[in-house]
């Protein structure tokens, strides 16, 4: 095959190629970039939480009296959940993972605000907690019930013990062993680390330190109480019910404000990743569309011009397959040059979500995947018209000199 008559005939109508090229140019640019933020997405959303959140509930409940009965309210109601069959534990807890509601404080590794400064997301939890939550204790140990504190409402006391994240622990204790190391508040008040939690992801899914989680020995309390249920599997939508009925009439002076899922919390946390990655694919594949559908615009364009030319060529003894090779090749040479303006353009925007919104730099891989895509998307948007281009016979082409 000739490349020159092909890039001459191309030059005479070159309106229509550099249209097309630019679109596959702006095509390329933002679906590789599409494809590799919905990817990134996905990937945040499915990242092991460390936490057993398919079967785990929480209940809210919200007092209004002032006088209410805290201490002797949340024994009965973990005495009721932790003895139901199917519950494997139950806890109070002052945030819900998974939520993007929850508390934080820094962390030291010297008293007096010295040394290594690291913030984590607490949460407050019984001697059951570690169970209740289905987190991994890969070294050390949980709280006994010894040392939990009975609630109150304001105090400024630390916890005389915690557990934490590994990740979150090696950032404090970079080189040293850390369990059995102590920790330290804002006010300098120590408490020693006990146990290491493998992996556990706190309330802010959207946080770069979101496996910076510590657990307190505290009774969660006190303008409403929650309570965290972790059951066996398949047991948890029943429980729910069971909880909910239970506890609405049980104490008077509070209502059960919402019994819901740690499924659906996590699920509404991710929404806005849910959504973009939604979003985004609908944006590809318009554009894909509309590229190929240019394609074969310009394509179907161009057969339908050459009528004569394709005709005059029959009549000289070029065969079926060289027409068909002719317009394939043709559309490549477009969109080669689409893809690699588009390469450049497809560079540049990673470069720019990469600085303003602290995205990942544009995987090569991906690049190079769509290239061969479009590639292939631009050959098949050309076969249907060059196959019709093909079937002109020479009679018909002359009788239109």
């Amino acid at each position: 095959m000739i490349i020159r008559p092909i890039l001459s005939a191309l030059l005479r109508n070159k309106t229509g190629a550099i249209l097309v090229a630019i679109q596959i140019a702006l095509t390329l640019a933002v679906v590789v970039n599409s494809v590799y933020i919905i990817v990134q997405r996905i990937e945040k959303i499915g990242r092991p939480t460390g936490i057993d959140e398919h079967n785990i509930f929480l209940v809210n409940t919200l007092n209004y009296v002032t006088d209410f009965p805290f201490a002797a309210s949340i024994r009965e109601d973990l005495a009721y959940l932790n003895g139901q069959p199917g519950v494997i534990a139950a806890t109070s807890i002052n945030a819900v993972p998974l939520s993007g509601g929850g508390s934080s404080t820094t962390y030291y590794n010297q008293p007096g605000g010295k040394g290594e400064e690291v913030p984590g997301n607490y949460f407050e939890v019984n001697e059951r907690g570690a169970d209740a939550l289905g987190v991994h204790i890969e070294s050390g140990r949980g709280f006994s019930a010894a040392i939990i504190r009975p609630p109150v409402l304001i105090t400024s006391e630390f916890v005389p013990e915690v557990v934490m994240t590994r990740v979150m622990a090696k950032q404090l204790f970079a080189d040293k062993e850390p369990l059995g190391q102590t920790v330290y508040d804002n006010l300098g008040q120590p408490a020693r680390l006990v146990g290491i939690i493998e992996n556990m992801h706190g309330s802010w899914v959207g946080w770069d330190k979101v496996g910076n989680v510590v657990l307190h020995p505290v009774t969660a309390c006190c303008n409403g109480i929650s309570y965290l249920v972790r059951t066996q599997p398949g047991q948890r939508d029943r429980l729910m019910k069971i909880a909910e009925e239970k506890m609405s009439g049980s104490t008077p002076g509070r209502v059960v404000n919402s019994v819901r899922t740690l499924d659906f919390y996590k699920s509404r946390s991710y929404n806005a990743d849910r959504n973009m990655s939604i979003y985004l694919s609908i944006v590809i594949v318009l554009l894909v569309a509309i590229a190929s559908l240019g394609i074969f615009g310009l394509a179907t364009f161009n057969v339908q011009s050459r009528t004569k030319q394709i005709g005059t060529r029959r009549a000289i003894g070029a065969r079926r397959a060289d027409i068909v090779q002719y317009f394939l090749v043709e559309n490549w040479l477009i969109t080669t040059c689409g893809v690699t303006a588009g390469c450049v353009m497809a560079l540049g925007v990673g470069y720019w979500l990469h600085l303003k919104l602290d995205l990942p730099l544009l995987n090569l891989l991906y690049l190079v995947s769509g290239v061969i895509g479009l590639w292939c998307i631009g050959l098949l948007a050309t076969l249907v018209p060059a196959r019709r281009a093909s079937r002109v016979s020479p009679a018909v082409a002359t009788r239109t000199v």
